[in-house]
């Protein structure tokens, strides 16, 4: 194992621990509002919110990344993103938090949490060869897949003897975590802070340019977003569709159970990477994804939600593997943390559109079915599964995306 790659694998610990902190939160969050409201809009909003500052902000934090140490960005975004959540907690210990309340706490958190990615991504490119980005790529799916895998199951357990408070504090626990390990990894590594001496605009030109420059990259950065979107609408209705039928306890293990599908997919690429056929393997598997999204849709039964949850969430390493190589193979090291700002707004624009109706078409389709929030939500799913297959063999055929494994 090479230098880099050990720094490489004491950052990734950091960010798997701090995943997990935040799937904690996230998943409390969405138990605590449904309860309240009753409402798929209400998580929708939520989650919204805390979204939306982390794509808006992503294109200027990718040029801080090109013009600033980007570990120290990563220890500022992730030390101040606990500030909203603080917050969120603070409110739960003063009588009980309000929607408001908490869409302020997840909005603040989200703003400082915005420096990260663009950060990361280039840092890894910065300690890694270019032989060991699939494997590495693997194990981020894997850190990220952890707040789908690991906080479920615990946060469910956990508020069967306690509320969302402690969840939050073992959220808050996890920055310190995560500045440890990026203060220990940024010894070492030469900084890029000062290197760029454009103004910060002419940067951020430039890193349009890298990305809209390649026809192949944009486009597939511009099918990923029509991805997402579908996607997207599976993340937030997937909760309240359970909760028709079961309780807090059962969704937590529920989800862990899906996101084994991802751990195991992510192992596999952490151990052997792809080789070639990265067109195709993407194709194919955002393909299968939407026949799974379809099953978990069918029957309100837990059984088959898990299965067909599993296999979807099975794919989605071996995806974003394939995008993550094709796009960082084809663009200048110097230009990467820019790019990625670029790449990482442009790509989840399609969540901006699923977090905005899916929960408001969810009510409005089970009222007008007269079956409920849950059947409201699986009819969503059943038609973004729909799209989402139709989608893969469709646009990731132009020939400009297959040119860029070559």
């Amino acid at each position: 194992m090479s230098r880099g790659y050990k720094k490489f694998m004491l950052l990734w610990t950091g960010e798997l621990i701090s995943s997990i902190g935040g799937g904690l939160t996230s998943f409390g969050l969405g138990i605590y509002v449904f309860n309240e409201t009753g409402s798929a809009a209400g998580m929708a909003l939520v989650t919204l919110l805390g979204f939306l500052p982390t794509l808006l902000l992503s294109v200027p934090a990718g040029v801080l990344a090109d013009r600033f140490d980007r570990r120290m960005l990563m220890m500022i975004g992730d030390g101040c993103s606990g500030l909203g959540i603080l917050f969120i907690l603070i409110c739960m210990k003063c009588g009980g938090a309000t929607l408001v309340q908490i869409c302020i706490g997840v909005f603040v958190s989200a703003v400082f949490s915005s420096l990260l990615e663009p950060s990361y991504r280039s840092t890894v490119t910065d300690i890694l060869t270019k032989e060991e980005f699939s494997k590495a790529n693997g194990l981020v799916s894997l850190a990220a897949s952890a707040r789908y895998l690991f906080s479920p199951v615990i946060a469910g357990l956990l508020l069967t003897v306690s509320d969302i408070s402690l969840l939050l504090i073992i959220d808050i626990c996890t920055f310190f975590v995560t500045i440890t390990t990026t203060a220990i990894v940024r010894k070492g590594i030469l900084t890029n802070q000062n290197v760029d001496k454009q103004p910060f605009f002419a940067s951020m030109k430039e890193g349009w340019q890298a990305v809209h420059g390649r026809k192949g990259v944009f486009l597939l950065i511009i099918v990923s977003s029509t991805i997402s979107m579908f996607m997207g609408i599976l993340q937030i209705l997937v909760e309240p569709m359970v909760l028709s039928f079961a309780d807090s306890k059962t969704l937590g293990i529920a989800e862990s159970v899906c996101a084994c599908g991802m751990l195991a997919a992510a192992l596999i690429l952490g151990i052997f990477g792809i080789k070639k056929g990265y067109v195709r393997v993407l194709r194919i598997s955002f393909f299968l994804a939407g026949i799974f999204m379809i099953g978990m849709s069918l029957i309100e039964n837990i059984i088959p939600i898990c299965i067909f949850g599993s296999l979807f969430f099975a794919m989605l390493p071996i995806a974003n593997n394939c995008m993550d190589y094709l796009a960082r193979t084809n663009i200048p090291d110097e230009l990467q943390g820019r790019a990625w700002g670029f790449i990482g707004f442009l790509s989840q624009l399609g969540y901006v559109v699923a977090y905005t109706v899916s929960g408001v078409a969810a009510d409005g389709l089970g009222a007008l079915t007269e079956k409920g929030v849950g059947r409201g939500a699986a009819i969503m799913i059943l038609i973004s599964g729909i799209l989402l297959a139709i989608t893969s063999v469709t646009l990731l055929r132009f020939s400009e995306i297959k040119k860029l494994e070559k």
